[in-house]
């Protein structure tokens, strides 16, 4: 019986070395196949730079095409929404004012000359409690166009909303580019006003391109002495 135990555990032990070396077999298989996939995945990207360096120019001038009419697709959606109908007439009645008042001026002054064009400018945004203005200018600080709530004939609380504010940057923007060509602006913002957020990103969803934005709110440095409390 003896005999016979020590014949059975002789190969149990047998066994248990001969699986654990074809687990070792396993693992190295394993790995020799990993660094052949590796090395075919890097002759692959290798042959994929060495196609794409030899594309041609004219193929090269097509991806851009594409990128740019993708582009110009983002913000054309922007400027295809219309103004609403009651804002419309507004601004078409403030034109007829205006025509009949230059076309007086017209006959006293000499014709101007052609329009420069305007490709970067700078764009000042003032933001109070009760309006938001909008204007439009050159890099030297000359006004190319711009908006308030008054002019797009919001009155009262409405005039500081967020919503005005859109619409007043709709308006600037739509002339500046026409008239001038504008695509590049820096924004300069001032106030507490509740349309200054509101009236950037319009700036960006009607097609200009905000290249920085910087807050001139004015902050006093204890100068002014303030009101006495109220008795009450």
């Amino acid at each position: 019986m003896s005999e016979d135990k020590a014949q059975k555990a002789k190969k149990t032990e047998e066994i248990k070395e001969d699986s654990k070396l074809e687990e070792v077999e396993f693992e190295d298989e394993k790995e020799i196949k990993a660094v052949l996939k590796k090395e075919d995945t890097k002759k692959v990207s290798k042959e994929a730079k060495k196609e794409a360096k030899k594309e041609k120019p004219e193929e090269k001038a097509k991806v851009e095409e594409e990128e740019e009419e993708e582009e110009s697709s983002i913000f054309s959606s922007a400027d295809d929404e219309e103004l609403p109908e009651e804002i419309k007439e507004k601004l078409e009645k403030n034109k007829i004012a205006r025509e009949k008042v230059n076309k007086k001026k017209q006959k006293k002054k000499k014709k101007k000359g052609p329009q420069t064009q305007v490709k970067t400018g700078k764009a000042f945004i003032k933001a109070t409690y009760n309006n938001t203005i909008v204007t439009l200018t050159d890099l030297q600080g000359g006004v190319i166009s711009w908006a308030s709530a008054g002019v797009a004939g919001f009155k009262g609380p409405k005039k500081a909303t967020p919503y005005a504010a859109q619409i007043i940057t709709k308006i600037a923007t739509m002339k500046a580019k026409e008239e001038y060509g504008l695509k590049e602006v820096a924004v300069f913002a001032s106030g507490v006003g509740t349309g200054k957020e509101s009236a950037i990103r319009a700036l960006n969803a009607n097609g200009l391109e905000v290249t920085a934005i910087k807050d001139v709110t004015a902050v006093p440095h204890n100068g002014c002495r303030p009101k006495k409390p109220r008795r009450v």
